[in-house]
This record gives C-alpha cells, structure tokens and sequence, in this order.
C-alpha cells in the first residue's frame, strides 16, 4: 500500500493512494499515526479493501508529511562510507543521533523555506523508515517485524548553525526547512533496503547516488541501537542518513536557493519534490 496524508480543502484525512486518486480512511482515525496505532499495518490493509470512502484526485489535495505529528523523529548522521570520506571525518563505530521537530518538515510539493539566518541551505536525500508498533529491546533479526515501511525525506541542513557546537540540532530544525512523502509504502510492497537506490537531485541533476546496502549502520542494526534507550512508537520517524555528494563538500560548494527544485528518489518507494522559498528577508545565491 502507499498511505498518504494530507489536506482536501479545510479538511485534514489520510488514506491509501491508487493510481491517480486516493481512497480516504480517515473515517474512524484522525490521523495515520492513530490508524497504525489503533490497527496496525494488516488493519489498515483490511479497511482498504474494504473502504466505501470517498475518492479523492491526487489533483485535488495538498500533500502533507506522511505522518504529521509523530512522537519521534530521529535521524542518524554520517551513514554512508563515502559521504564520511567526502566530509573528511572517520567512520563512526556507533549511530551517530539528533532529532527533528515536526514543525521542520513539509510535504511533498511544498516549498521548503531557505532561512534568512543563512545561505548555507543544504540538499540531503535520504530514506525514512517508519515503526508500526511499539519496540522496546528489539534484537537486529527481529528488527523488521516493527517497521510499517518507507518514505522519502529530504533532510536539508543549515550548515553554519549546524556546527555551532557539537551538536547538530540548531542547523536541522529550521521551520519547513526539510520534507517528507510523497507516501508511506509499506513494507510488503517496497521490497527489501539492501535494493533501494537513494538518489537526490537539485534542478534536475543528480546530485547523490548510493545504494542503501551501502549503510554503515543497517536498518536492522540502528532499530536495535535506539529501541534500547527509547520505546519506538507506531509513527515514529528514523531518518538514515545521506549519501555523499551534499552541497558543502563541492568546491565551489552548492547551495540551495529560492527557484531550486529538489528531488529524492528512493527505488520502490517514490519521488519526492519540493521547490525552496526565501523565508522573509534572506538573501544570497549560489556559491
């Protein structure tokens, strides 16, 4: 299945996307994070087949995150053995954290917002793995059985506010800096990680490409890692990190600026698309 989010006139529903329209569950949830917490994955599955609800043209909506409030987003910096290169840093030997506030996300073909604080507004295309029910301890074989399935995240990062201190906090949570969609795929449907392709682009060129296989920490492996600090919640959000070829380490180095179109492609899971606004009062261009 692919479970959308997203808006149809004042009204907030989810629902299972199908060819060029989407069938809307929302009649007993709010919301996808209630509907994976209250039924799971094979209910929602059920009251797909099901559903009686109206159908939407994806012309008609306004996409929003694919789960719009979870609990948790957590991301994994420094995840793929050439971006470390690349950025001249050593391989970690744990995942290395920080955690994205809801409010810095969008969905898909929504502009994201280059703050005026700075022109150091970085591309990241990364994969986004979404928890179907609560992990606690979950061992690395186990680790799969808890995963709803995939989305797209562009995980865009003010570079200068990022290195302020040691953490990266401050350069990931700038408001509607980052994007997430256009979809959840589920994981029955998307096929396994190790045959994922991450790709991003920035105005049609590729710009990152590496297979997922590529991880220096695994799926499995970062699941473990943060179920044994951390109860994972169904809707909660860990982001995997990005491949190498980021904006910072060109030379010259590329930023994102208003006009930019960034894409992540993730194979079977979808593209995600979002043009970049100037927040009120910035300023710059590409460097």
């Amino acid at each position: 299945m692919r479970l959308a989010s997203f808006r149809h006139g004042a009204r907030r529903a989810f629902g299972v996307v199908q060819d060029s329209y989407v069938v809307d569950l929302s009649g007993e949830c709010a919301t996808l994070r209630d509907a994976l917490t209250r039924f799971g994955v094979d209910g929602i599955a059920k009251r797909a087949r099901d559903s009686t609800g109206p159908r939407i043209a994806l012309a008609e909506i306004a996409w929003e995150p694919p789960i719009t409030e979870p609990d948790k987003t957590i991301c994994v910096g420094l995840n793929y053995y050439e971006h470390a290169k690349e950025a001249n840093m050593a391989v970690p030997t744990r995942p290395s954290l920080f955690v994205r506030f809801p409010a810095s996300q969008v969905g898909h073909g929504v502009a994201v917002v280059r703050p005026k604080a700075s022109p150091q507004f970085d591309y990241e295309a990364e994969l986004a793995v979404v928890i179907g029910r609560a992990a606690r301890h979950v061992t690395e074989e186990r680790a799969n059985d808890y995963i709803a399935g995939y989305t797209c995240f562009a995980e865009n990062s003010v570079r200068d506010w990022q290195r302020h201190a040691a953490q990266a906090t401050p350069g990931k949570n700038f408001e509607a800096s980052g994007a997430m969609g256009p979809w959840l795929v589920t994981a029955d449907e998307s096929g396994p990680v190790e045959n994922m392709t991450v790709i991003g682009r920035l105005n049609g060129r590729e710009m990152q490409r590496d297979s997922a296989a590529n991880m220096i920490f695994s799926v499995p492996q970062v699941i473990a890692y943060i179920s044994t600090f951390a109860t994972l919640l169904p809707g909660d959000v860990i982001v995997t990190g990005t491949p190498a070829g980021v904006g910072f380490t060109r030379k010259p180095p590329v930023y994102m600026v208003a006009g930019d179109v960034f894409e992540v492609e993730i194979t079977g899971v979808g593209v995600l698309r979002n043009s970049v606004v100037d927040e009120d009062g910035a300023n710059g261009a590409h460097t």
